[in-house]
């Protein structure tokens, strides 16, 4: 018996993402792609057209009743780290430790529960867990002494680990701070006291680990990331910090895929700091290599990822005044550094993601990709700057003049974790946190993500945040600046048509329009009509990648 290449979803409210365009009712899926979204009267009318002429000999379309199910684009997380969040969740969760002890509970349990783990694997403590927002090593040993224990802040930018730890990277008195980044040490004996900052964790810490792991490690790493997202309504991820061992996991899920993907990956090759020229260029040449070799509907390569400072949670952040508590911090990429590279990464055509969470990076940043314009030419960049949680008003009208997309994640907003982050600024410049709604206003392109796994992944809940920044995390918390909240519409359109304008992907995927991809998703609830709080309750029908079912759930759909 033949089966159909064509169906056709009915008898659902269908948010577009077009801007123009109004709630549709139907839709027609043709093999990959989208052939009809609008009336159900037409897309009846073209069915029956269809079955007594058909165009396709494999027969009629079959039909799928969605029983008033709301459909919405797939959402696009616009700047995830995929093999991170993998194994984020094989990690001792502390996100919603509330203390050190409760943080040395959880740690201690573990380790009695897995003996033979030969270290413990933690991730996302809070700042305002720790006395003083001071880890040390020392706090650790007094519940794991005897293996190596490393526990990831919730930035992901920096690293709390035990004595044994220190000894199992080579860590001691002698060993040297790299450009943009620290051991804090002792003042009295200069003996590292157990926490790494940005370069320093990079370069110590995660070689080793990485050493540790295995090519099926990562592989199943990646596989749990797709099935978190898939569960999720997420049909689509943007990569911020892709290496040789994670591309290798992809390229070998993909073949094992035969040519696919659960979801489609656009990936940005991670740029480190090396303080030599050659060495910076050569990483740029390899991304361009990569973009060239690696070009499918399911992976690309699409541009390099700069870390250009720090997160104000640690006070590693470039900020144009100091912390409140007098300090600063240097930026990691010096602006002599940066626009070399970022004119090689803009000459071959490469997509410029910078990360820039201070107000100073981001100007840097901005200096940077302005230079790049200058002696490359006119060009559709669509160059990327990422976080910019504190940015002058100058800055955003700035980056909407040079087109620059906006790469802001509303969960980092989400005030149950925001206590320290307006305890080290301290000043009036918490009043413009997270200001989302004056990039739109300025013109500029706003694409919305997650930045998992330094913060939840799923995407109902980080809407929830955007339209009413309240907490996802504890609902009962005040708002954050909810002057900044987005509505309904703008929230979604920003994670789904944005995200993928913001890949060079919206002539494909992001908006459900006759001829895109038919990537799209199911809710069990309308959170137009039942209101912003059901966002955190609404639970995903189907996610439907490439017009294939990826994910079924609970609630049921009916195929005539």
């Amino acid at each position: 018996m033949l089966v159909s290449t064509r169906t056709l979803y009915r008898n659902a409210r269908i948010f577009t993402a077009e801007v123009a365009a109004g709630v549709a009712e139907a839709m027609i899926v043709d093999g990959d792609r989208l052939a009809f979204v609008g009336s159900e009267a037409e897309a009846l009318r073209l069915v029956a057209a269809d079955a007594e002429a058909p165009a396709d000999p494999a027969g009629p379309a079959a039909v799928v009743d969605l029983g008033g199910a709301f459909v919405l684009p797939g959402f696009i997380d616009a700047h995830t780290h995929l093999e991170m969040m993998g194994a984020t969740m094989q990690k001792v969760g502390l996100r919603d430790a509330a203390d050190l002890e409760e943080i040395q509970l959880r740690i201690k349990e573990y380790a009695a529960a897995n003996p033979d783990a030969p270290r413990i694997l933690g991730t996302s403590w809070l700042f305002s867990a720790i006395p003083g927002g001071a880890p040390t090593a020392a706090m650790i040993d007094a519940v794991v002494p005897d293996r190596p224990v490393y526990l990831d802040a919730n930035d992901l930018h920096s690293m709390w680990v035990n004595t044994a730890a220190l000894a199992e990277m080579g860590i001691d008195k002698d060993t040297p701070d790299l450009i943009g980044g620290r051991i804090l040490r002792d003042p009295e004996t200069g003996e590292a006291t157990g926490f790494l900052e940005e370069t320093a964790m990079h370069h110590y810490a995660w070689p080793k680990l990485a050493s540790l792991t295995t090519d099926q490690q990562r592989d199943e790493r990646m596989a749990t990331a797709f099935e978190h997202y898939l569960s999720t309504g997420v049909t689509g991820a943007i990569d911020m910090a892709l290496g040789e061992d994670e591309l290798a996991a992809l390229l070998r899920l993909l073949k094992r895929g035969e040519g696919t993907l659960p979801l489609r990956v656009n990936a940005h090759w991670l740029v480190a700091p090396s303080g030599n020229q050659e060495e910076n260029l050569a990483q740029v040449a390899r991304a361009a290599e990569l973009s060239r070799e690696i070009d499918t509907p399911w992976l690309r390569v699409v541009g390099i990822k700069i870390i250009a400072d720090g997160v104000i949670d640690g006070c590693t952040a470039a900020m144009k005044k100091p912390y409140s508590d007098g300090s600063n911090a240097d930026l990691i990429w010096p602006a002599e550094y940066l626009n070399p590279v970022v004119a090689a990464a803009d000459a071959e055509g490469l997509q410029v993601a910078i990360h820039a969470i201070g107000d100073l990076a981001s100007e840097v940043a901005l200096d940077a990709l302005e230079y790049a314009n200058s002696v490359n030419g006119p060009n559709d960049r669509r160059h990327r700057i990422e976080h910019m949680e504190t940015v002058t008003e100058e800055s955003i009208q700035r980056l909407a003049r040079l087109g620059v997309v906006a790469s802001m994640q509303p969960v980092h907003a989400d005030p149950a974790v925001q206590e320290n982050w307006r305890a080290m600024l301290g000043d009036h410049r918490v009043d413009r946190a997270y200001p989302w709604t004056e990039f739109t206003d300025a013109g500029a392109t706003l694409a919305l993500g997650s930045d998992a796994p330094t913060a939840p992944h799923e995407p109902l809940p980080n809407m929830y945040i955007a339209t009413t920044r309240k907490s996802a995390l504890d609902p009962s918390l005040p708002a954050n600046l909810p002057k900044y909240a987005l509505t309904l519409a703008d929230a979604l359109g920003h994670a789904t048509r944005d995200a993928a304008y913001s890949c060079r992907r919206d002539h494909e995927l992001g908006r459900l329009a006759a001829g895109m991809l038919a990537d799209f998703v199911v809710l069990d609830t309308d959170p137009f009509d039942a209101g912003l709080d059901s966002l955190l309750t609404a639970s995903v029908a189907l996610t439907v990648v490439g017009g294939t079912v990826r994910y079924r759930g609970r609630v049921g759909i009916r195929q005539c």
